[in-house]
């Protein structure tokens, strides 16, 4: 996972570190790293898959009913 930004002649080093970071972002590392942090069981994994799953679905009906 090696995600590289090259700093643009004239950019200031605050401007390269905001486009690092809506790349890391975009591609969802730190959502990975912040996720594999700690063990997570099986069971767990798969309860807040379901409930993730739940609430899409009952946006999805909202919106289609509107």
């Amino acid at each position: 996972m090696s995600v590289e930004v090259k700093l643009r002649k004239g950019e200031s080093i605050d401007k390269a570190l905001r486009r690092l970071k809506k790349k890391l972002d975009r591609e969802n590392i730190i959502k990975d790293v912040r996720a594999k942090r700690f063990f997570e069981k099986p069971c767990e994994r798969r309860r807040r898959k379901e409930k993730v799953a739940k609430f899409n679905n009952m946006l999805r009906l909202r919106y289609e009913n509107a």
